[in-house]
């Protein structure tokens, strides 16, 4: 039976379309699709591994796995005896130095009143001196005359020296006096750095003492316990991980020739497989520099041996937008599949 001729027209047709579109399919560029999705994404999170700061052994621990916890809360104690005795320790050492300070001050001011003494022992001797020199002269004067005495003269000029010799001797009390004064200044000043020292070895021991109680840095939720009670802790170690769920994000790993036309702000659906039949909005936060590849252990040395070409994938970061409930149930780890949305205002280049 011989087909009319207008339905082999219209089958013609139909055939090229097929043809047509199939060409037009197989040559144009992945990134020219309206929509880019992936199913290699998952859930992320910037958690918080929480270590010590001091060594020592768990006196308690107060939180359990997958315990909702606030920043600031209080998570595990460290025993605190050594500490504190360090903190006692330090204590004394500055107490110690206080007093050093108190007692040099003291002297200093005691040593003013010497040299203050001292200079008027100075001007008493000025003061004997003048009276020595004008008896001197006047047994001089008698003397050469007849009416005193040889003798009376000596006496009077051996008086004057005595008088010189104190004024002297006082003078070097004086001088001594001010060099005492720059030894007990200077020893203060040791005093003081002494002091200063012993209040940062206080400080310290107080800090450290302070480290023993270990708190939550962030809000979330507490995962990979691994703390327990009278085991002993040295710094660094990891005790736990505080994972803030209510900032996840997803991090989906896109073909190199999907990424041409993606940008920041574009919108996105979230398909979990956790949850069926739920969608979630988000956007793209950000593009990675740098493909995974780029930062493994052991690079690819592409530049060796036969060659064969490997499409590379790029993390980019999904934001999900905040308000949405079934985002509450997302978990760090969970697989979803994002479609990003290419709109032409912010995806075209």
């Amino acid at each position: 039976m011989a087909f009319p001729k207008t339905a082999m027209i219209i089958s013609g047709l139909v055939l090229v379309s097929v043809v047509g579109a199939g060409i037009y399919l197989l040559n144009r560029h992945q990134s020219d699709a309206g929509m880019q999705s992936t199913d290699d994404a998952y859930v992320r999170a910037d958690f918080t591994l929480v270590a010590p700061r001091v060594n020592g052994q768990i006196a308690r621990v107060l939180v359990d796995d997958n315990e909702t916890v606030k920043a600031g809360q209080l998570l595990a104690v460290i025993d605190d005896h050594d500490l504190k005795v360090a903190v006692q320790s330090a204590q004394a050492e500055a107490g110690a130095a206080q007093a050093a300070i108190e007692s040099l001050k003291a002297t200093i001011k005691r040593n003013a009143s010497t040299i203050q003494q001292a200079q008027a022992a100075v001007r008493s001797d000025e003061a004997s001196i003048a009276l020595a020199k004008a008896n001197a002269e006047r047994y001089r004067n008698l003397s050469t005359d007849g009416s005193g005495t040889r003798q009376e003269a000596q006496n009077a000029d051996t008086q004057l020296q005595v008088h010189l010799a104190a004024l002297d001797r006082d003078k070097a009390g004086v001088e001594a006096a001010r060099q005492q004064t720059s030894i007990l200044e200077a020893d203060l000043k040791k005093a003081e750095s002494s002091l200063e020292r012993a209040k940062a070895v206080q400080a310290a021991a107080e800090l450290n003492l302070s480290y023993t109680k270990i708190v939550a840095p962030i809000d979330g939720t507490i995962a990979r316990r691994s703390v327990r009670q009278g085991a002993f802790v040295t710094t660094g170690m990891p005790l736990l991980a505080v994972v803030p769920l209510d900032k996840v994000y997803i991090e989906a790993n896109f073909r190199e020739t999907q990424l041409a036309r993606i940008r920041p702000g574009q919108s996105v659906t979230i398909r979990v497989d956790t949850l069926p039949g739920v969608v979630l909005s988000g956007s793209v936060a950000s593009l990675s520099p740098a493909s995974g590849a780029s930062f493994a252990p052991v690079a690819p040395q592409n530049a060796t041996g036969n060659f064969t070409k490997i499409i590379q994938r790029l993390p980019v970061r999904i934001s999900i937008t905040p308000g949405q409930v079934a985002s509450g149930q997302l978990r760090v780890g969970m697989s979803v599949q994002p479609t990003i949305e290419i709109c032409e205002g912010k995806g075209s280049v």
